[in-house]
């Protein structure tokens, strides 16, 4: 596989996720017309340059809205602050709300 091509792809699809929604990783593998690679999706988004680079990887969750363990800019409580901080809201459990913040496309 060509990993710089198909990080390139994940890219574009995370560029377009707007501000206060979230995406998972197999929306992004889907829309990539790759469903069965969400994996690498997550690969992409750890390699990604971030906002710097123009790539909102905070955006991107997993399915049950659990942030990411490695999230490469300063761990879960950074992309949590984040995506706070552009209106996304955490359940209880520390989950975002995929009810009202995953992006419907």
């Amino acid at each position: 596989m060509d990993n710089e091509g198909f990080f390139q792809r994940a890219y574009g699809i995370v560029r377009q996720i707007p501000p206060g929604r979230v995406a998972t990783y197999g929306q992004v593998a889907r829309m990539m017309g790759e469903p069965r690679k969400a994996r690498y999706v997550g690969f992409a988004m750890h390699s990604s340059p971030g906002l710097a680079g123009g790539v909102p990887c905070h955006r991107v969750v997993f399915a049950d809205g659990s942030l990411a363990p490695g999230f490469a800019f300063g761990g879960p409580e950074e992309q949590r602050k984040m995506l706070e901080a552009e209106g996304v809201g955490f359940l209880a459990s520390g989950k975002v709300d995929m009810r009202r913040f995953e992006w419907e496309v």
